[in-house]
């Protein structure tokens, strides 16, 4: 896999967001996001200006956050950091996915039990509308759904999977890295080659992808701010 292959995942929401999900963007100048009931994150391109800040602001609105992926560098003054996490990203190129009988593809109806599942066990942002990026897959136990997983920000050639949840009371049967490898099949079915992000101290789960073949391609960073309330009226 040749480098310049995996640039686009050095700022993936804005690759996907000028890319394959390109009709899902909200814009203003240069600044992207997805619709708030869909995703949180915003795609800024690197080395944001003070125009870009004040875009991203337009766009989330005075008191709300916004979510940046691979951002190193400070927010604005008077902006608050509610939260900034090291992370990791990992790429799938040569990973054997493989579908699973047990798996089930989950949909509109679902979604109440997979917002009180990842409530739960909190794999990362999960939202109303998150169902819209892609295919999701889960399992289910008695009726009841008992672990999920599946696609999020899809920048050229690549897809990530992401919501890799289980239900404690099931852990440890190696469901998550089944449905990884199921939602890993469909991507590469379509052309397309898997990866993933996790909390850098999240060491359980990057020894899991990297059994199944994954391997660590860079540290990123996953930053929360907020807006500050009184900067500006919201967009209409």
């Amino acid at each position: 896999m040749s480098e310049a292959y995996e640039q686009v995942l050095d700022n993936p929401a804005w690759a996907a967001l000028t890319g394959p999900q390109a009709p899902l963007a909200e814009q203003r100048g240069r600044v992207l996001r997805y619709p708030a009931e869909v995703a949180p994150w915003v795609a800024v391109p690197e080395d944001p200006e003070p125009a870009d800040w004040a875009d991203i602001a337009a766009l989330a609105g005075p008191g709300n956050e916004a979510l940046l992926i691979g951002f190193r560098g400070p927010a604005p003054e008077g902006w608050e950091t509610v939260f900034r996490a090291e992370g990791v990203q990992l790429v799938g190129a040569d990973v054997a996915g493989a579908p699973d009988p047990e798996a089930v593809r989950l949909g509109p109806a679902d979604v109440p039990e997979m917002l009180d599942l990842v409530a739960r066990t909190r794999p990362g942002p999960f939202r109303a509308r998150t169902l819209e990026l892609g295919t999701y897959l889960g399992i289910r136990r008695d009726g009841k759904l008992v672990a999920m997983a599946g696609e999020r920000l899809r920048p050229p050639g690549w897809t990530e999977i992401s919501a890799v949840c289980t239900d404690p009371a099931v852990r440890g049967q190696g469901l998550g890295g089944r449905l990884v490898l199921a939602v890993a099949h469909g991507i590469q079915e379509r052309g397309e080659k898997p990866f993933l992000q996790a909390a850098a101290d999240n060491t359980g789960a990057i020894r899991l992808y990297e059994t199944l073949g994954f391997r660590l391609r860079r540290s990123t960073v996953f930053l929360g701010t907020r807006v500050p309330g009184d900067l500006l009226e919201p967009v209409a």
